[in-house]
């Protein structure tokens, strides 16, 4: 498999079958400008908060995490800029992006009655991950943790009969959530939060790493670059940790990859258990918003 392969599989997934008909929200314009910012030479702190503050409800989510626990600051910010200059132009910009993700997709179902929290506990995990490794970006890792999952909510929204599907394979644990989603919808989440990352616009490897996080076979495949490789197994070892902070069953995947997992990333149990001990404020702190 090629990454080109991949770009026309999603292509062809939203264009025909039993996805043409699906509607996948834009990126917001906020985001949208957010990033031109940030793509320039030298982003100004000041524009990235005039940006954030055009949106009440978001500057104030952005306050929120500035204030949180996890920075221990001595004073609170009391505006969005002095929440830019605490948290630095790319967490700020890692968070406005979970902030508007959420607020895009909004889906009402008791089966996702935790999923941003746990969504936003994952970007939180990947982003370190990739911290405390050598050549991985920590922005593009966060992103790829809010993204690998949000195909779920826009199946919610999109799909006949998703809802029971889901609840199916949340009860069982014999196959794999997206071996059930394909039996009973000829297309799979992963698919269709790939979608979602190449609509929005969001750098190649977070959409070819989201359409590839259940594909643990691609680990071994050299044509699929080395970053998206790592990342497909970041996605693995994060879910785990978050799992594990909330009391969730060891998952199915898990215990088929995780060691495989574990082995591409150079990564030892002592390790996830002091990564877990470290992610512990972060992931009781702003995860709710």
């Amino acid at each position: 498999m090629r990454t080109a392969d991949i770009d026309r599989e999603i292509e062809t997934a939203r264009t025909e079958g039993p996805l043409k008909d699906i509607v996948i929200q834009p990126c917001p314009a906020l985001l949208s400008d957010l990033r031109v910012e940030v793509n320039r030479e030298d982003p100004e702190p000041a524009t990235i908060a005039r940006i954030a503050s055009r949106d009440v409800a978001m500057a104030a989510a952005l306050i929120k995490v500035a204030n949180s626990p996890i920075y221990a600051r001595s004073r609170p910010a009391a505006t969005v800029a002095e929440a830019v200059a605490l948290l630095g132009i790319s967490q700020t910009v890692s968070i406005l992006t979970g902030f508007l993700l959420r607020e895009t997709i909004r889906v009402k179902s008791p089966l996702l009655e935790h999923f941003w929290e746990t969504s936003t506990r994952r970007a939180y995990a990947m982003g370190y991950i990739a911290r405390q490794m050598y050549g991985v970006n920590a922005d593009i890792a966060h992103t790829c943790g809010l993204f690998c999952n949000v195909g779920i909510p826009v199946m919610l929204q999109g799909l006949k009969g998703y809802e029971a599907t889901l609840t199916d394979a949340l009860a069982q644990s014999e196959k794999t959530v997206t071996e059930m989603e394909n039996a009973a919808h000829r297309t799979d989440h992963a698919v269709v939060g790939a979608i979602v990352a190449k609509t929005w616009r969001l750098s190649p490897d977070v959409a070819h790493a989201v359409r590839l996080h259940h594909d643990f076979t691609v680990l071994k495949d050299d044509n699929i670059p080395a970053k998206v490789r790592t990342l497909v197994a970041m996605a693995l070892l994060a879910e785990h940790l978050v799992a594990q902070h909330e009391g969730a069953p060891v998952q199915r995947e898990w215990e088929l990859h995780g060691t495989e997992c574990l082995a591409h990333l150079h990564v030892s149990e002592e390790e996830i258990e002091h990564w877990l001990d470290a992610l512990h404020e972060q992931f009781i702190g702003p995860a709710g918003f």
